[in-house]
């Protein structure tokens, strides 16, 4: 886990992903967390943790930050690159396990992309 320092916050943090199947956002954690510990350590956290390959981000609907575990990253490198789902009935937002090829662009060197999909979950659908 990199160089991050093990911290009752991190410890939270870890603990909140580990146990989540499915992408959780900044504000839902500040909302949950923010008895215990102020918005800028969670912020600082949430940046660590993505830095050393722990986590990835992305940005849903509404311009929201979510983050979701990290599979064989890196500090080094995010390989875990695939698109997400939102679901526009009851919000849950997660990772697909689908490849989206990127295609090349001509005169272009791509750094990053981000593909959000949205729609009605298994869970919502009928």
């Amino acid at each position: 886990m990199g160089i991050i320092r093990k911290t009752k916050a991190v410890e939270v943090l870890l603990n909140e992903f580990k146990n989540s199947s499915v992408a959780i956002s900044a504000k839902m954690l500040i909302n949950q967390l923010d008895t215990e510990f102020n918005k800028t350590t969670i912020y600082r956290i949430l940046d660590k943790l993505e830095d050393d390959g722990v986590l990835h981000s992305f940005l849903g609907k509404d311009g929201l930050k979510w983050y979701a575990k990290c599979t064989g990253c890196s500090a080094t490198e995010h390989k875990d690159v695939h698109p997400h789902f939102q679901c526009l009935s009851c919000g849950k937002v997660d990772c697909l396990q689908v490849k989206v090829v990127i295609p090349k662009i001509e005169n272009r060197q791509i750094a990053f992309s981000q593909v959000l999909i949205q729609g009605k979950c298994e869970g919502c659908i009928g």
